[in-house]
């Protein structure tokens, strides 16, 4: 266990000298620990409160009702213990999984792009404590990646405008209590969009995190063969993230490793199940569907990265079975990817 260090984030982020020394810490932070924590202010904790009491009422109703709120045509809704599967393992969390709400009228819906669609919502409270938990996180986000952006010597909106109307979306998660069976909650990996803003509830003894280790080399988890799911699974130097009342813990993914060539390193991490039930929320603020991403130094179009293919690449590639996948490849949903693809990347 580490001591993290934890940052009150400004209400706003001009470019002034204290924002870039912030931002300089933060990333000395990751490049530290992989991780910092940033404070939670008292108007955010009834948010929060609201969010974890609206989803504990969902998970406690019976399996097969749980079951009925999943789409076909995102990977949103309900997901069952043991459907996620990390390194070729069952993973113990059951998780409602929040996605971009598309009405289904909407011109993407219609022309077939793939994750497009509405949220299965189990009803209005727990879509309204949700997204009030998730319009929150999306303000703090922002603010966040402007802080990076200055403190990585980059403009201010280096990140922020890949992210305009991005496709932020949340998992919820529940962890069963440990059993003599299993005490996996979730399998070693990094997470494959941008930056990542986590809360867990006071129960603990679940997370752990890798911080940069010298000379050790992290896979590019968006190249199919490097996929960073289970590695160094068993190895030593993992860190046990303790929860720390009234904090978010963020930490950086899979695109701002492609970003910044490195500068900055996805964050692998893993659970455990603890002695009893716990839950915890993970944000992720993203880059828009359309978004192109490329190394900032870099002008070549072969390391261009565009985002909506390489979220649809990492949820077929965790549920080869959900619905949603057999359905994005009985209806050649690909062949629409592939073409959205081509237009994003001659647009840049």
């Amino acid at each position: 266990m580490t001591s993290l260090t934890t940052f009150h984030v400004p209400q706003t982020v001009t470019g002034t000298p204290q924002d870039i020394r912030l931002g300089q810490r933060m990333v000395e932070s990751w490049q530290r620990d992989g991780i910092y924590q940033i404070a939670v202010e008292p108007a955010q904790e009834k948010v929060v409160a609201d969010a974890y009491a609206a989803s504990r009422k969902f998970f406690s109703l019976p399996l097969a009702e749980k079951a009925e709120y999943i789409s076909d045509l995102t990977y949103s809704g309900y997901v069952a213990s043991g459907e996620e599967v990390t390194d070729g393992v069952q993973d113990g969390s059951e998780i409602f999984t929040v996605t971009k709400d598309v009405a289904l009228e909407d011109a993407r819906v219609t022309e077939r792009w793939p994750c497009h669609g509405p949220v299965p919502w189990p009803g209005r409270q727990y879509r309204d404590a949700v997204n009030a938990y998730m319009e929150q996180s999306g303000h703090v986000g922002h603010r966040l990646l402007q802080l990076t952006a200055l403190g990585l010597g980059q403009d201010i909106d280096t990140f922020t405008r890949l992210t305009d109307d991005g496709w932020h979306h949340m998992r919820v998660l529940r962890f069963p209590a440990a059993s003599a069976a299993s005490d996996r909650g979730i399998g070693a990996h990094t997470d494959y969009g941008l930056l990542v803003i986590a809360t867990q509830d006071q129960v603990g003894q679940a997370l752990y995190i890798r911080p940069p280790v010298e000379g050790e080399r992290r896979n590019r988890n968006w190249l199919a063969e490097e996929s960073a799911a289970g590695v160094y699974e068993d190895d030593d130097k993992w860190i046990y993230v303790e929860p720390v009342p009234h904090t978010f813990t963020v930490f950086p993914g899979d695109m701002f490793q492609l970003i910044t060539g490195g500068e900055l390193l996805s964050t692998p991490h893993k659970v455990k199940l603890a002695d009893d039930e716990r839950y915890a929320f993970a944000y992720f603020h993203e880059p828009n569907f359309q978004a192109v991403a490329r190394p900032l130094a870099s002008t070549d179009e072969t390391e261009s990265l565009h985002y909506g293919s390489h979220f649809t690449s990492m949820f077929t590639r965790c549920y080869p079975d959900r619905i949603t996948t057999r359905r994005i490849h009985a209806e050649d949903r690909l062949s629409v990817l592939d073409k959205l693809r081509e237009q994003a990347i001659s647009a840049t």
